[in-house]
């Protein structure tokens, strides 16, 4: 039996006690995650560093607060999360009690990204503790520094319920291997592909949160120096290296070069003239991923930086001007410090231009028109809308964060992350009284049954509004008594 059997089986035993269903069992483990985190801050911080290249203040802003909000959510509102959830009726079950109650799948497999390695691979973690699950964790072994730490989940958590698991590709294909009650992955649309293939031999469900290029389309008619900032910022954030990163700018040629200048004005006040030597901005996270964006270069016309150090895994901020649709760099995902402007003549050209591509993760609008926003959150598809900044909605635990189509499938964050982590299981109690209700339904079908049978099934019950209903009526036969009986005048 390989090391990975042995950690699943492990797991499952652990979940089949029972003893992860309580919620003081699942509000103690996320204590105890919080707990990791912040004692653990420090060791997180050099080891980011060393495979990212990140500062102590952009972990603690990027990464850990995130984490922290979301325990801190699931801890406040688990006991709402959790609680059954009464229903509409219909007539025929207007006596019954009808619910949906959240339950836990089993064992869940979250395999971890690099870009954001604490953030990406503990935020899944919350949901499945909050839910009730064991989980086995697979933390990306590009950030092997991180991966490191994260095997001291085991001295927080319940160790037989909760499993780190650190290697390469092999670890994760013997993983992949067996049998888990619902998989979320957090990587590329390639990888995401051979992940599904492997869940299907079990018919696991999976969360793919993947990535894809996120379009932002700039109007001529907006502020374009605050546009830029944002943009500089969202996009160089983590050396390019984030999956709702802006991919590639489209604007009207007439912007153009004032853009190119408001954004060469950013660049120099967040990284200075020397990013290299700059605190804040990071590096590419190895070799074979700096090779893979200088090649992306090649073919297009470099605005700003284009320059790079190898053995510093440095690129400086780079942006591309009169891209070709045909050209490299846009014909995957750029996920590093690379920025294309492609030239439309309009909001008409950007969304047919949009939707002649994959869906995205995000599409961002930076515009003063709000009826143009509106225009193209209605008239394309991602799995986000963001008009007038950058990444901020990824902070709103209340709105779901995922793909459609080639970007992913699923979402996640704050409840989401639990509902997704969950069986949201249909329930029925009824009595055994009251048969002569039951009778429409029974044989000899016929012509009255079916009628009071429409009646009763195609009309939904409010029960709250019913009684409500009710009351009041109940309320109006009784005064119209006391008027009567007692001859008061009305």
């Amino acid at each position: 039996m390989s090391r990975e059997q042995k950690v699943v089986q492990q797991a499952r035993s652990a979940f089949l006690t029972g003893r992860s269903r309580p919620f003081h069992y699942r509000i103690q483990q996320l204590q105890s995650l919080r707990r990791f985190v912040l004692e653990r801050k420090s060791d997180f911080a050099a080891a980011l560093q060393k495979d990212l290249g990140k500062s102590e203040h952009g972990m603690e802003l990027f990464e850990l607060l995130g984490v922290e909000r979301e325990i801190m959510l699931a801890i406040d509102e688990l006991p709402k999360w959790a609680a059954p959830k009464p229903v509409e009726k219909n007539l025929l079950t207007i006596m019954d009690e009808v619910y949906v109650q959240p339950e836990p799948l089993g064992v869940v497999l979250i395999i971890g990204a690099w870009n954001y390695p604490l953030a990406v691979t503990l935020q899944p973690l919350i949901g499945a503790i909050a839910a009730g699950n064991a989980a086995v964790i697979k933390p990306s072994e590009l950030s092997s520094h991180t991966a490191k730490v994260m095997e001291d989940l085991s001295l927080y958590l319940d160790k037989e319920m909760y499993h780190v698991v650190t290697g390469g590709v092999t670890e994760s294909q013997e993983l992949l291997k067996q049998r888990f009650d619902h998989i979320f992955y957090t990587g590329n649309s390639m990888v995401g592909k051979l992940v599904m293939q492997a869940a299907s031999c079990h018919l696991t469900p999976v969360t793919l949160e993947l990535g894809g290029k996120s379009p932002c389309y700039i109007d001529k008619d907006c502020d374009i120096t605050i546009a830029c900032r944002r943009i500089t910022w969202g996009k160089y954030l983590n050396c390019g290296q984030t999956c709702i990163a802006p991919d590639y700018i489209l604007c009207e040629p007439s912007i153009q070069d004032r853009l190119l200048e408001e954004i060469r004005k950013s660049i120099k006040e967040f990284y200075t003239d020397d990013p290299k030597s700059f605190t804040d901005y990071g590096r590419i996270v190895n070799q074979r991923h700096f090779q893979r964006l200088m090649a992306l270069l090649k073919g297009s016309t470099v605005a700003i930086g284009g320059n790079g150090d190898e053995s510093e895994r440095y690129i400086e901020p780079t942006v591309l001007r009169d891209v070709n649709p045909e050209a490299k760099v846009m014909q995957e995902e750029i996920f590093g410090p690379i920025l294309p402007v492609l030239t439309v003549s309009g909001a008409d050209e950007a969304i047919s231009f949009i939707n002649s591509r994959e869906k995205p993760l995000v599409l961002y609008i930076f515009s003063s028109n709000k009826k143009l926003i509106k225009r193209m959150i209605e008239e394309t598809s991602s799995g986000g809308v963001l008009a007038n900044d950058c990444l901020v909605h990824s902070t709103v635990s209340a709105l779901p964060f995922g793909g459609v189509g080639n970007s992913g499938m699923g979402s996640y964050h704050g409840k989401y992350t639990f509902d997704q982590l969950s069986h949201l299981r249909s329930c029925l109690i009824r009595k055994l009284a009251t048969e002569k209700a039951n009778m429409m339904r029974y044989p000899p079908h016929t012509f009255e049954k079916i009628r009071w049978a429409r009646i009763v099934l195609l009309n939904q019950v409010n029960v709250g509004r019913l009684w409500r209903v009710v009351l009041v009526t109940l309320l109006g036969i009784l005064a119209a008594f006391v008027v009567q009986f007692y001859h008061v005048e009305p």
